[in-house]
């Protein structure tokens, strides 16, 4: 039962190039296929958390290879909108460029202070799905008017970078408590010396 979870999220990796080839295809109701994939996707996300919780079978793979099967998709989602509707290119470099600050602040994070960061909020979590949504609405209604995605892409992504802000705010405040905890350990260091300084000279001294 503990490798289910590592198994499912592989599967949701597997999923990418199925996506990619539903959603260049030119079957009549190919859209709807292409969000199927999405959704099954997002729904195996859930299910390998939930399982990996319940069962206790979180692993160091798991965590690597759960945000990795996420992100793969969202970010192959979001390129592929982009090469039928031009227009929302921003939206993949930003997308990209706050992928890229989570994962070096997590790898800094991990490597200096030897610790994980607290799991998504619940911002992290809304920008997350309603970014599904914009992504599903844009592949469903490929006609809609250039405004109106352009708006519904501003408002996922602009929650994303609020989700952003408070993991860096989260960063800042581990890195400052390792700090403060480094400072407190050498000023104890220090007192101890100092204690063990005037001890010796007291001895010499009887």
């Amino acid at each position: 039962m503990k490798a289910v979870p590592n198994i499912i999220s592989i599967f949701r990796i597997c999923l990418v190039p199925v996506f990619i080839f539903v959603y260049f295809s030119e079957t009549g109701d190919i859209k709807y296929w292409a969000i199927l994939v999405y959704a099954v996707a997002g729904l195996s996300d859930l299910l390998d958390g939930y399982l990996a919780r319940k069962f206790d079978a979180q692993s160091k793979l798991g965590k690597l290879l759960d945000p990795l099967g996420d992100k793969l998709m969202t970010f192959t989602v979001m390129v592929c909108i982009t090469i039928t509707r031009p227009i929302l290119y921003w939206a993949v470099l930003v997308f990209f460029v706050k992928e890229v600050l989570m994962g070096i602040g997590g790898f800094l994070i991990h490597k200096k202070a030897r610790v994980e960061l607290p799991p998504s909020n619940f911002i992290g979590k809304a920008s997350t799905f309603l970014l599904f949504l914009v992504c599903v609405t844009l592949m469903l209604f490929k006609d809609l008017p250039d405004p109106l995605a352009i708006a519904l892409t501003t408002t996922a992504i602009c929650l994303t970078l609020v989700a952003l802000a408070g993991y860096l705010g989260s960063y800042i405040k581990i890195m400052k408590s390792m700090s403060d905890t480094t400072e407190t350990t050498e000023s104890n260091g220090e007192t101890e010396c100092n204690q063990q300084s005037v001890q010796d000279v007291n001895e010499t001294r009887q």
